[in-house]
């Protein structure tokens, strides 16, 4: 927010005091927007806790506000999203044999932001 409000052409003195009101009326709240934004992409876009936190980062969100967004994701939704993703995707592969196929599926939801490990657990059950 403070970059875009640099951008406008506003002086600093007006751009921390516009911060400053917008933070204590409540209408600019890190934790909120981590929260939403790593429930939205998760929801939306199908993204690993990975994904989001890189996203969230490059939002400069501190680390404790990321730590909360993705606490909000609920593991059990988690974990069945996954299943759902790897399911989608394993049907929709036609190349190659069972193995080819596994392995295009794990490079696909670790690219989504999945994490190995729990990627290659889902996928090895499939």
């Amino acid at each position: 927010m403070r970059d875009k409000l640099y951008g406008w052409g506003l002086y600093r003195d007006a751009v921390e005091e516009a911060l400053g009101t917008l933070i204590g009326e409540g209408f600019l709240n890190e934790q909120r927007f981590a929260e939403a934004y790593a429930l939205g992409k998760f929801r939306q876009k199908g993204w690993g806790r990975r994904k989001i936190r890189q996203g969230l980062e490059l939002k400069r969100v501190s680390g404790p506000c990321v730590r909360l967004g993705l606490a909000a994701i609920e593991e059990d939704e988690y974990l069945q999203r996954l299943r759902e993703l790897a399911d989608r995707r394993l049907n929709a592969e036609r190349r190659g044999d069972a193995f080819e196929r596994r392995e295009r599926t794990v490079r696909y939801l670790i690219g989504r932001g999945f994490e190995p490990e729990l990627v290659r657990e889902v996928v090895g059950r499939e």
